[in-house]
């Protein structure tokens, strides 16, 4: 059983073991692959406004993915989230959960659309779920990510609208 609880401070030892491993691989996350504790700490804990964590019924950590406007001002209606599964818990359905939850969350939180700003196109498990559950490919960065074996490859822009109220329509 996945359950999905907000991040404690006593949980930080765990989570920056899954940071670090995730971050170190090169090939998912922007961050550098030898991203100090307190860069991994602001970047997933003190920067976000809320970051969850999936657990196992042991209460050992399997994944997590943090909250936060994608814009300020007049474009934070609009989300960003970043996810992460650890190894160990790949293809049990980690992902799936932590993002539906976070959808749900966002629209709890006020937010009325989520936009992935930087989704690998290499991590083809992750593009193709969330084009599964929903996100749309809005923008292709060529070349913006430089993977750790495969050199320069492509990133995606990913939207999806989760309030489906009409919005005002733009007259050109």
């Amino acid at each position: 059983m996945i359950i999905i609880r907000p991040y404690e401070a006593s949980d930080w030892p765990a989570l920056f073991t899954l940071l670090r491993a995730t971050f170190a691989g090169g090939d998912t996350y922007v961050y550098p692959p030898d991203i100090s504790e307190a860069d991994a700490h602001q970047a997933w804990i003190d920067i976000p406004m809320a970051t969850l964590l999936a657990v196992s019924d042991a209460g050992d950590i399997l994944g997590t993915y943090f909250i936060r406007p994608n814009q300020p001002g007049l474009g934070s209606h609009v989300c960003n989230c970043g996810y992460m599964v650890a190894e160990a818990a790949a293809g049990q359905g980690v992902a799936t959960a932590l993002c539906e939850h976070s959808q749900r969350f966002a629209v709890e939180m006020g937010f009325r659309a989520m936009q992935y700003n930087f989704v690998v196109s290499t991590n083809h498990r992750a593009v193709r779920l969330w084009q599964h559950l929903g996100y749309a490919i809005v923008g292709r960065l060529p070349g913006a990510f430089l993977h750790s074996t495969l050199g320069y490859v492509d990133a995606f822009v990913m939207f999806k609208q989760l309030v489906l109220e009409p919005a005002a329509v733009d007259p050109l």
